[in-house]
């Protein structure tokens, strides 16, 4: 799909793929517009000359205002994760709820494209490096569940009812404005207590972690080259980074030197997939490679996050 002139909605346009997405089509696409209740994303990461509606996409009305029928390509990225909510039955439903508003409102106008973020979750603890076709797919969270849920309707819309369906599954994604992951979580952790670093787990957890710019770029890349129905793809880097190198990157970035402090177990919380890599052969064949390694992903967004969180301890 030529985005050049397309006129683009983005739900979830104020959180850290949206926000990077609106910035990047912005001056190339016909008309970029947004949608965000602004729960979890700032409006002033949305750029001046994107329309921007204050919204619920739980909202059917709010959803028709963003909605219309000169929309050419709906990039569906509103959810709620693990940290937004305490209250397993609220992710569930909201997150499979805003899916079916936004393909009900589609299919209401006349909207048949759409591009959808999808998890790494929706794999469970899978071999690694884990390609497309992986079966079955078995999620051990309520959020990896609630993706898998979203997959299922996309699935049926794009082979049912004549929409083409672009459906990324992300490594980790990490960059600046990012709040409530690891990587501004320990920012937060050293500015507050520079001299010791709680660790959740036992810091073996391994991931793979890719820039929201890279993330961005690999998005249009298939948009724009993949023409089937359903196009399921992994978005990811070839390396990984465990909790304890994400430490040390930080650390090091910081000037700092902490005692780590781990809380024990495999995994940091409950539902937490320790060991993840994405093969990302069927990206590489469509003709995208990612730039730069996990740690390298790691870094700039390290450095990028202390200059908003922890400006004091920026590198010079």
């Amino acid at each position: 799909m030529d985005l050049s002139d397309a006129n683009v909605l983005i739900t979830g346009g104020a959180g850290l793929v949206g926000s990077h997405l609106a910035s990047e089509l912005l001056g190339e696409a016909e008309t970029v517009r947004v949608i965000d209740d602004l729960s979890k994303g700032d409006r002033d990461r949305i750029p001046e000359g994107v329309e921007f509606v204050r919204g619920d996409v739980t909202d059917t009305d709010d959803l028709a205002e963003a909605l219309t029928a000169e929309i050419d390509v709906v990039f569906h990225f509103a959810a709620y994760t693990d940290t937004n909510y305490d209250d397993d039955r609220t992710l569930f439903e909201e997150n499979t709820e805003m899916t079916y508003n936004v393909l009900e409102r589609m299919s209401e106008v006349g909207v048949d494209a759409i591009a959808f973020t999808s998890s790494s979750t929706v794999y469970g603890e899978a071999p690694r490096p884990t390609p497309e076709d992986y079966a079955p797919l078995a999620p051990i969270s309520i959020y990896g569940s609630s993706k898998l849920a979203d997959e299922a309707l996309l699935s049926t819309y794009a082979h049912s009812y004549g929409m083409t369906v672009w459906n990324f599954r992300f490594a980790n994604i990490v960059g600046p404005h990012q709040r409530g992951n690891v990587v501004p979580d320990f920012i937060e952790k050293l500015q507050a207590d520079p001299g010791t670093l709680t660790i959740l787990g036992d810091g073996r957890q391994e991931k793979s972690y890719l820039h929201v710019s890279g993330c961005v770029d690999a998005i249009r890349h298939v948009v724009e080259h993949a023409d089937d129905a359903f196009n399921v793809y992994n978005l990811g880097t070839r390396t990984t980074t465990s909790v304890t190198r994400i430490a040390d990157i930080v650390s090091e970035e910081m000037g700092l030197d902490p005692d780590y402090e781990y809380t024990g177990g495999d995994r940091g919380w409950t539902g937490d997939v320790p060991k993840m890599r994405l093969s990302i052969e069927k990206l590489s064949a469509l003709g995208w490679e990612p730039s730069g390694s996990s740690d390298e992903s790691v870094r700039r967004a390290t450095r990028e996050l202390i200059a908003e969180i922890a400006p004091e301890h920026a590198a010079e």
